[in-house]
């Protein structure tokens, strides 16, 4: 079986489609009346991934002022297709139209000061396919990047990937961290949660139609996470999930598996069907977000990827698996 498609022909690789799920084929972009996937529209200026982070950034802050693309580009004395680029990230802002964005947006503090270091950023755009995000608050951008996406592919080893964890396992892989990654009782605790929560609300929602991927590894499913119970309770938010999403895709990949080109490995690639090339997102335990825009470097990502999703059961044969291991 070929890798699918739609997610590499924006990378310029050609390759058929594929099985993914109980629907038809999968892909970035399809064709409401053929099925067929999409090609990534070449004729759309680019965004870059500077000008990306910066546009979703806006836009959040935007939204949290509860402003109007239109009262925007009022303030900015522009038209709101100005805006609209702006938060597409196919256009970049001055720095005095960003200054007078977030004085709008009342906008202050480390959040100010990130957001004009992003603009800075996109507008000196360099030719680099590796992007190490530096500055604060690095997770609640890369949720908005994750958010704008219409394709997620993740792939963990050894733990449940963070959009599928259930509230008791989420609660006990904090308490095994507490104390080594961060003190005890630190005062972030309650935002690590609510980032956590909030981007399972904004991604694993009723109606959403963008297509998920996710390869568990079968050690994931069989941890000593914090209780017996909390394991249950895991494995049935899993099968709950399934059976609520029915775009939501989970593969096991088995102990036993041979061709894990991902071994001891874990990444994230999103697509963003015609509105951009894929990224892919590389967690680390210590130091900073990194991302790959790069040609070469998301095309070998998404040919590992595919390579696991060949490998591993079914979604069916993966749903008996849990329930398997469930009842042991």
């Amino acid at each position: 079986m070929g890798l699918p498609s739609p997610v590499l022909r924006a990378a310029r690789v050609s390759s058929p489609t594929v099985m993914l799920n109980d629907r038809e084929t999968v892909g970035l972009t399809v064709d409401a009346r053929s099925g067929e996937p999409g090609e990534w529209a070449m004729g759309h200026a680019r965004p870059t991934f500077e000008r990306r982070q910066l546009g979703l950034v806006l836009r959040r802050l935007r939204e949290h002022a509860g402003k109007t693309q239109q009262s925007a580009a009022d303030a900015l004395g522009k038209v709101r297709s100005r805006v609209v680029q702006l938060e597409d990230g196919t256009a970049t802002a001055s720095q005095e139209d960003l200054e007078k964005l977030l004085d709008y947006y009342s906008v202050v503090g480390d959040e100010r000061a990130t957001a004009l270091e992003l603009g800075a950023q996109a507008r000196r755009r360099q030719q680099r396919r590796i992007h190490v995000d530096n500055l604060p608050d690095a997770y609640r951008r890369f949720a908005d990047l994750e958010a704008s996406a219409v394709e997620i592919n993740v792939y963990d080893t050894g733990v449940i990937p963070g959009l599928l964890q259930s509230p008791g396992y989420l609660q006990a892989l904090f308490a095994e961290a507490e104390g080594i990654w961060w003190a005890a009782a630190d005062a972030q605790g309650e935002d690590r949660w609510v980032y956590r929560t909030d981007r399972q609300a904004r991604i694993l929602r009723d109606g959403d139609r963008r297509i998920m991927r996710f390869v568990v590894t079968e050690d994931a499913l069989r941890a000593n996470m914090g209780a017996p119970e909390i394991m249950r309770e895991q494995l049935n938010h899993l099968l709950g999930l399934l059976d609520k999403l029915p775009d939501l895709n989970i593969r096991v990949m088995r102990a036993d598996a041979y061709g894990n080109p991902l071994r001891g490995y874990g990444l994230t690639i999103l697509g963003f069907g015609e509105r951009g090339a894929p990224i892919g997102y590389s967690s680390p335990v210590l130091g900073p977000s990194t991302y790959y825009d790069g040609e070469p470097e998301t095309t070998a990502m998404l040919r590992a990827f595919y390579r696991l999703w060949e490998t591993a059961l079914s979604r069916e044969e993966s749903r008996r698996l849990i329930q398997q291991i469930a009842k042991e």
